[in-house]
């Protein structure tokens, strides 16, 4: 069984009242696990406060989201 994870939870994650239903599904299919995750960073990078950028890192069977912690200022 594949699942989400969190390396860390920043403010706007702990804001965001749907997260923790989303990472609490489990998939029989590492297509799918990957598709959901992807989805979620996709949210998480457009949505959340973008002082963090978010990405999939595979680890066996867990999906695992990872934040970099600064990210610098994108043009204007």
């Amino acid at each position: 069984m594949y699942r989400l994870s969190l390396e860390k939870k920043c403010g706007c994650a702990k804001k965001d009242p749907t997260l923790d239903e989303k990472l609490a599904q489990t998939f029989s299919d590492k297509k799918e696990a990957e598709f959901a995750a992807l989805k979620l960073v996709n949210h998480m990078n457009a949505s959340w406060c973008k002082k963090h950028r978010f990405y999939v890192n595979e680890e066996g069977e867990e999906m695992q989201i990872v934040m970099e912690m600064s990210c610098p200022n994108e043009p204007k």
